[in-house]
């Protein structure tokens, strides 16, 4: 789905599509309109997850946990595609920071299961099947065989971890993108990986954060400074690790049939995993 079909689709769902300004293109595509700001899914096998991260909203606000709020209670739905509705956020007054993120996480992993939903686990590679099947024949076959390969390696050493944190409510991507902060502070964003697994899921994420994609070490230590621990001292974090960056190949895959930058950038990610190297830069994407 590019930027002209999820207007389409704003369209079908009788959203003024003319005055929508897109945010991003992921997962979703993220329009802002008027004071609200639309999500309009993918994949319509998306629709169960919308669902649920409305339901999550609701349960975070009652749980005064600071994150964004739902405008619509359920999805709408347009041409097998959901779209979820949001208040939209004052502007912020500056970029988010990691150690803004660590507040929020401490909030979320004190939580105790919802009453009355049932979170999935964080199937970090459960996407990749789908991601792959996305990029079709614009990349390499032998890419996508070493790419399942790995996740059917990856799978069962995560599922057999043991963990240091108590297992519950986490967030699922947990990175400063996903963290709005405005004049009352912090605020989490992107309530669509919400799961209920291991807490070390949430902090792996800013490990390799820093050891891939750039980010300052005196930053990463300011957010584990916040939080209050190092999942990289945890003997758990290469295989989550591992895993994760498995997905994030397979991710920015699906995205590689429109965008020659995204196919550039999964052929790099590939690269530097068959070789062994995990010091090669990755880009965010």
């Amino acid at each position: 789905m590019d930027e002209a079909r999820a207007r389409e689709i704003l369209t079908a769902a009788g959203l003024r599509a003319a005055d929508a300004s897109l945010l991003a293109l992921g997962e979703n595509a993220v329009f802002a309109l008027g004071d609200l700001v639309v999500k309009v899914g993918r994949d319509p096998g998306l629709l169960p997850r919308a669902e649920r991260e409305l339901t999550l909203a609701g349960w975070l606000e009652s749980a005064g946990v600071p994150a964004v709020r739902a405008a619509e209670a359920e999805p709408l739905v347009a041409e097998g595609h959901p779209l979820t509705l949001w208040h939209r956020l004052p502007a912020a007054v500056r970029p988010a920071e990691p150690r803004d993120l660590a507040p929020l996480l401490r909030l979320i992993h004190a939580l105790p299961e919802p009453a009355g939903l049932t979170l999935p686990r964080r199937e970090l590679l459960g996407g990749v099947e789908r991601w792959l099947r996305l990029a079709g024949d614009a990349i390499d076959p032998a890419d996508a065989a070493f790419l399942r390969e790995r996740r059917d390696s990856f799978a069962p050493a995560a599922a057999a971890l043991t963990p240091h944190l108590t297992p519950g409510p986490i967030h699922g991507d947990a990175l400063p993108r996903n963290v709005h902060v405005g004049s009352e502070g912090p605020v989490l964003v992107d309530l669509e990986t919400f799961s209920s697994d291991l807490r070390e899921h949430d902090l792996v994420v800013l490990a390799l954060s820093r050891d891939r994609y750039g980010l300052d070490p005196a930053a990463y230590d300011a957010f584990t400074e916040a939080y209050g621990w190092d999942v990289r001292e945890w003997e758990g974090c290469a295989v989550l690790r591992g895993a994760r960056e498995t997905a994030s190949c397979a991710w920015v895959a699906q995205h590689a049939p429109v965008n020659p930058k995204a196919l550039a950038e999964f052929e790099r990610r590939v690269a530097s995993l068959r070789d062994g190297d995990p010091e090669v830069r990755w880009y965010p994407f």
